[in-house]
């Protein structure tokens, strides 16, 4: 069945100058001028083909008509009211489906989520299975992806774009391979990892040297786990805090992105 269009603003204006029997009072209630309350009322008017106020000697009323719609408009309202708050709660719940590549959750993510979830009693957090899980589908909130940039997405870079050469303090003299990596010319890499985190771990294997994102290898590093052979140089491509505009407007992804980025 086809909906009708409902003169929305009107109908709220009209719901004001009820209360009132004011449209001065009204006006101020909406922060209009009078003259835009009775605009809006004629207007109404109009489209329903009935008349909802009348002057007498003691001010304004409402005529039979408005009175009859008056009950249910309010009810109609405290409808909105509700569905409105209901669509805000989704938004401000402390859920969140992230998805995030494994090694980087591990050494740069899990231990910053810690801290946010110590500060944000009752937050949870759920992990999509695939890094690269779409948005709609898995109904993330966020993703953090090593990218050159946001692409279509709204992004917030996480760390600085920064690679080191990194190793084990005991490794074989060999290299590590991993998609989108480029080692110095003439090197044949011992093992070609599918992704820079499992190159992370077969090097904290001590199977050879490889080239990471600094993010990415800086707590290893830090704990000794892993010894930077080079200091870190600028990279192409970052660790990005992804999201489509929509869910830049939640509340909640604001408040972890502001952690986050911090």
């Amino acid at each position: 069945m086809k909906r009708t269009h409902l003169p929305l603003n009107a109908l709220r204006v009209f719901d004001a100058a009820a209360r009132h029997l004011s449209f001065t009072r009204a006006a101020d209630e909406l922060a209009v001028t009078p003259a835009a309350v009775g605009q809006q009322i004629r207007a109404l008017e109009d489209v329903l083909g009935v008349v909802l106020f009348r002057r007498t000697s003691k001010g304004l009323e409402l005529t039979p008509e408005g009175e009859a719609g008056l009950d249910p408009l309010r009810e109609g309202f405290l409808s909105f009211e509700e569905s409105v708050a209901a669509m805000q709660a989704g938004q401000s719940s402390d859920r969140y489906t992230i998805a995030v590549p494994r090694e980087f959750y591990a050494e740069w993510l899990a231990p910053r989520l810690a801290v946010f979830q110590a500060g944000t009693p009752g937050v949870q957090y759920i992990l999509a299975p695939d890094e690269n899980a779409d948005f709609t589908e898995a109904n993330l909130d966020i993703a953090i992806r090593l990218a050159d940039g946001p692409g279509d997405l709204q992004g917030v870079q996480l760390a600085p774009a920064r690679k080191v050469t990194v190793a084990a303090p005991e490794y074989r003299d060999a290299w590590i391979d991993w998609p989108g990596l480029t080692l110095p010319e003439g090197i044949n890499p011992c093992i070609r990892a599918g992704s820079p985190g499992q190159a992370l771990a077969s090097a904290l294997a001590g199977m050879g040297r490889t080239i990471l994102p600094h993010a990415l290898a800086e707590s290893a590093i830090t704990r000794g786990s892993l010894i930077a052979l080079t200091e870190p140089e600028p990279a192409i491509r970052a660790y990005w805090l992804l999201a489509p505009p929509p869910q830049w407007r939640s509340k909640k992804v604001r408040a972890l992105v502001a952690y986050l980025a911090g």
